[in-house]
């Protein structure tokens, strides 16, 4: 049976939100955390990029579960963050089939979600959620892409265009979870402590 690990990347420094969004509270705990819990409901192994403020990060969260991964270039953006996700993972060969990647500033994702599209994993695969037709996250990311995936990652931007050269099943998630992300903090809510 094929196996899927989940990557949580949270490095940014969330310049709009004002503060790492790794350690914005939500809901009663920390982004990270509910993002490292959620992918443990669905993924035996769970990965998380951590950057900017890594260690104020590390120190505060509960991740539990989960292996740390410093990204020491998180300011360049998304991309240096996926490539330290999938570089991490290569630790697990043979028992990982396909990287199931996540963002921690997405409250409303959940197992079911990640799950739906783990279903997919296998070493050739790619696979992205899709809500209302719309893709979104999680993107599936299997094994034999890795090393094409890592040459297009630039900046802020992640896979897509990788994705958008090759043939990508879309999984259906419409309900299963709130692709939303927290890109500036709700009114009413202070930007940083």
């Amino acid at each position: 049976m094929s196996s899927a690990a989940a990557v949580v990347l949270a490095a940014g420094g969330g310049r709009r939100y004002g503060m790492p969004k790794a350690l914005v509270e939500y809901e009663g705990s920390l982004l990270v955390e509910r993002a490292v819990r959620t992918a443990r409901a669905a993924c035996d192994v769970v990965l998380v990029v951590l950057g900017a403020r890594a260690v104020d990060v590390w120190r505060t969260a509960d991740l539990t579960g989960a292996t740390v991964l410093a990204n020491e270039d998180w300011e360049s953006g998304m991309g240096s963050s996926l490539r330290t996700g999938l570089d991490g993972l290569r630790g697990f060969p043979g028992t990982v089939d396909a990287a199931l990647v996540t963002l921690v500033d997405m409250p409303g994702m959940t197992p079911a979600a990640l799950t739906a599209v783990a279903a997919h994993a296998a070493p050739g695969a790619l696979a992205v959620a899709t809500y209302d037709g719309v893709p979104g996250h999680p993107v599936l990311l299997g094994r034999d892409h890795w090393a094409g995936v890592a040459e297009t990652l630039t900046g802020d931007e992640g896979a897509r265009r990788y994705l958008a050269a090759h043939d990508v099943t879309e999984v259906d998630c419409t309900g299963l979870a709130d692709p939303a992300d927290l890109d500036v903090p709700p009114p009413g809510v202070p930007s940083a402590p």
